[in-house]
């Protein structure tokens, strides 16, 4: 078969716009400083306090390896750590914590050392993305606000 008659667009228009999102709205950033934070527990072992170490790492690596470079400073809209993190798991009421990168349980913190934690760090405000849970369900998280660390210091 041969095509004789070649199809092109009209000047101007970017056919992919419509389909594609470009990483940065689809995918993860990570600061330098969170990233160095994933990598020290990692390196320190501040994972073994949860229920699933191996899967625990596992996904704290795969976020590595996925993220992109966040703009510093970064975002308002994006979660790092030490920021007050508001977000939904499919459905049920909204909760929000202090995100931490801590090993160790802190009152009303998110660790980073857990796969809730974990899954939000990168993400930004109304994002969604799949939840692995310890018992191997896979739910969904929603961010639903995020106030950046050190909010209480600007009032």
């Amino acid at each position: 078969m041969t095509i004789t008659r070649m199809t092109t667009l009209p000047a101007g228009s970017n056919f992919r716009s419509p389909f594609e999102r470009s990483a940065v709205e689809t995918g993860f950033l990570l600061t330098m400083e969170d990233r160095l934070g994933i990598e020290r527990l990692l390196r320190q072992r501040g994972t073994e306090n949860a229920p699933n170490p191996p899967l625990l790492n596992g996904l704290l690596r795969h976020k590595l390896r996925i993220s992109r470079r966040a703009p510093e400073p970064a975002p308002p809209e994006l979660v790092v750590a030490a920021c007050h993190v508001t977000y939904m798991i499919s459905g049920e009421g909204a909760r929000s914590g202090v995100l931490s990168m801590s090993p160790m349980p802190i009152p009303g913190c998110l660790l980073v050392a857990s796969l809730l934690g974990a899954t939000l760090i990168g993400m930004r405000k109304m994002q969604k993305a799949p939840l692995l849970r310890d018992d191997g369900q896979i739910e969904t998280v929603v961010v639903l606000d995020v106030r950046p660390p050190h909010d209480h210091d600007a009032a």
